[in-house]
């Protein structure tokens, strides 16, 4: 197996860049964790050129200028738009905290832009009190999902901890025109294929919503579907309605 020419084929993300950054109109010097992924895992050199991005802006080149242990400079060349988002907006009942970290990481990766976290029956209140509802800790996680895709837009996430109040008082706003589509098991019609047009996506905590709250979404628009009779772990239901339905080659 050859080795790459370039060692910009090497890097396979992107390195992420925000306003704080700039030194100058094109120029920004890094001295984070990106200092030590450009030094440690890309193993670049001055004169080296890597894929940047400026958060909700253009993506390019950056081109290292200095680097030493304590910082890195880069001159910017941004000039490319960030992927088309995915005309999905999210609706999820909190889950597991471990799992609420890959599914932040996953819904970046999959250009998802709006995500509501909502209470349940079934969700346990300790959910709330954990880190992966603080802006913080959910601003680094889409970050990395966005470093993983070659994206730079960040998605926005809404937290309702009153399951009652956001159905009745918020939803149908959300849903307008937009088709709505709940993922529950039971007996209900597959999900559909390609659907490659926006639409809202409920999805409950493991096991699903429970009857209360289905119905509640029924009298939203939402159509109830399924994936079959295996239940799903939520961050693998995720992955898998998103791709369904839509289709990125076609969209």
């Amino acid at each position: 197996m050859l080795a790459p020419t370039f060692k910009y084929e090497l890097l396979v993300n992107i390195i992420l860049v925000t306003s704080n950054d700039y030194l100058s109109d094109n120029t920004v010097e890094l001295s984070d964790h990106r200092l030590t992924h450009i030094r440690k895992v890309i193993r670049a050199s001055i004169g080296d050129r890597l894929k940047v991005g400026l958060v909700n802006g253009l993506w390019g080149d950056g081109e290292i200028t200095y680097l030493d242990d304590q910082r890195c400079t880069l001159a910017l060349g941004l000039d490319k738009k960030p992927p088309p988002a995915t005309p999905i907006t999210l609706i999820l009942a909190l889950s597991r905290p471990k799992m609420m970290r890959r599914i932040y990481r996953m819904a970046a990766e999959y250009g998802i832009k709006q995500l509501y976290i909502i209470n349940s029956y079934k969700t346990e209140k300790s959910f709330w009190q954990s880190p992966v509802v603080r802006d913080d800790t959910v601003h680094s996680y889409l970050l990395q999902g966005l470093e993983q895709c070659i994206d730079t837009v960040l998605p926005t996430v809404h937290f309702r901890q009153r399951f009652k109040p956001f159905v009745e008082d918020e939803l149908s706003d959300i849903v307008g025109t937009k088709r709505a589509i709940v993922a529950h098991p039971g007996n209900y019609p597959p999900c559909p294929v390609a659907v490659n047009q926006p639409l809202v996506l409920a999805i409950g905590p493991e096991g699903g919503f429970i009857p209360y709250e289905v119905d509640k979404l029924i009298a939203c628009g939402f159509d109830p579907v399924t994936l079959g009779p295996r239940i799903l772990r939520v961050e693998n239901a995720v992955s898998t309605l998103t791709a369904r339905l839509f289709d990125a080659a076609r969209g």
